[in-house]
């Protein structure tokens, strides 16, 4: 089984990133701030051009349009006003942790860590800018210190279910399944009778199936299928904790879940191929296996996809 990376979820960027500019009513910049706010990116992005032809030395109105662009995901068009507009004032933190997003929504996640850095440093008590800031550093590979940061994140979050979820992650990154198990279940206690994040439940799952241990799993993984139908991981994950324990038909009907939401993950085929031939249906064996070698073949495969909740 492939080992859970999921880049930092586009939402909670978003969540991050508020604005803080201050105008008063009235003002250009605070009518475009609400459009955003309210989701008008485009009528927000035109008025605040507009400003901007008017007064191109405004750095609020660059960083401004810089946010507006983030939450159209352009990154690069993002930073290019975070660029025009630093040479008329340094940015703040709030505008700092949009360009650190910006650099994650490109992958460069050095240059996501170093301005996160700086927002940690100027908001030393923002666990939100921390849990980024750890969720960037395990996505460079740097697992030990992403275990030290999250943990600072949860003493500024406590029961934070998302950060106690991605410090599980950095354990099993490291190998250290015992505290990576404690994290995942840690993370399920903290959700009690009502939970909301499939995400505990899949990866705590998913480590048990790759421990062998899959009358465990299964629990965890139906769990994570109900909250999170959506997610083909989930359904892939707990087809294998069937196929483990001889439950043919539950398998079968998991991984065509999953292929149904994620049809070019050629992974996906293959392994249903090989429950078919359990079940002795070679015809749709054969089938799958054909798609998966036309998947591979034409390099448009794709990793079985892991979307957040």
């Amino acid at each position: 089984m492939r080992r859970i990376v999921r880049h930092l979820g586009f939402a909670a960027l978003l969540g991050a990133c508020a604005l803080a500019f201050g105008q008063g009513a009235g003002d250009p910049l605070a009518e475009a701030r609400s459009l955003a706010t309210s989701g008008l990116l485009a009528k927000s992005e035109a008025l605040v051009r507009t400003y901007l032809n008017a007064n191109p030395a405004s750095a609020d109105a660059h960083f401004l349009l810089g946010y507006v662009l983030f939450r159209q995901q352009r990154a690069r068009d993002s930073l290019a006003e975070f660029t025009v507009g630093a040479k008329y004032r340094r940015p703040k933190a709030d505008e700092f942790m949009t360009i650190a997003s910006d650099y994650v929504l490109l992958g460069d996640y050095v240059d996501a860590d170093k301005w996160f850095s700086e927002v940690t440093r100027e908001r030393p008590d923002d666990g939100d800018a921390w849990y980024l800031l750890g969720r960037t550093q395990y996505n460079e590979g740097d697992y030990p210190k992403a275990i030290a940061t999250f943990e600072h994140a949860l003493a500024l979050r406590p029961h934070s279910i998302e950060t106690e979820n991605n410090l599980g992650l950095a354990w099993r990154a490291t190998n250290q399944n015992d505290k990576a198990r404690e994290a995942f279940q840690t993370a399920i206690n903290w959700q009690a009778d009502h939970p909301v994040d499939s995400q505990p439940y899949l990866n705590l799952g998913t480590l048990l199936n790759e421990t062998n241990q899959f009358d465990e799993a299964l629990p965890n993984l139906t769990q994570a299928v109900a909250l999170a139908p959506d997610n083909p991981r989930a359904h892939e994950a707990l087809a294998r904790a069937y196929e483990a324990t001889n439950n043919l038909p539950k398998a079968q009907g998991e991984l065509e879940k999953a292929i149904g939401l994620a049809p070019k993950a050629s992974e996906l085929h293959f392994q249903l191929a090989r429950v078919y031939r359990r079940e002795g249906m070679q015809e749709q064996a054969k089938k799958e296996l054909d798609i998966c070698g036309k998947l591979n073949g034409t390099q448009s495969s794709v990793d079985t996809p892991n979307p957040p909740k």
